[in-house]
């Protein structure tokens, strides 16, 4: 099971690099796409889950790495809860070697 990270940007410009056990990542977010921050905590909510509950299936427990980083993205996401037009960019992915973009 590969594993990615991807860089977001904050809607205070904070960037922040993050990680998933899975490259599900690639089919709930976009590199170079900006998103309102609900929908980025959804997608990345489902994408971490599903990440999760990969390893879950193959070596018989949750992935401990794939929920502290959703729980991050959820603590961060909250400061910015007072500002309805807050958006999170999705600056990059870095694959593991040897992947195609």
């Amino acid at each position: 099971m590969p594993e990615m990270r991807f860089t977001i940007a904050w809607p205070d410009g904070a960037s922040e690099d993050c990680y998933s056990p899975s490259l599900v990542i690639r089919d709930h977010l976009a590199e170079g796409a900006v998103y309102p921050l609900a929908d980025f905590m959804a997608r990345a909510r489902t994408a971490l889950t599903i990440a999760s509950d990969r390893v879950a299936a193959k070596y018989g427990h949750p992935c401990s790495l794939a929920l502290g980083q959703l729980d991050r993205l959820e603590r961060r996401a909250a400061g910015f809860k007072d500002q309805p037009q807050a958006e999170v960019a999705c600056l990059r992915f870095q694959l593991p070697q040897g992947f195609a973009r």
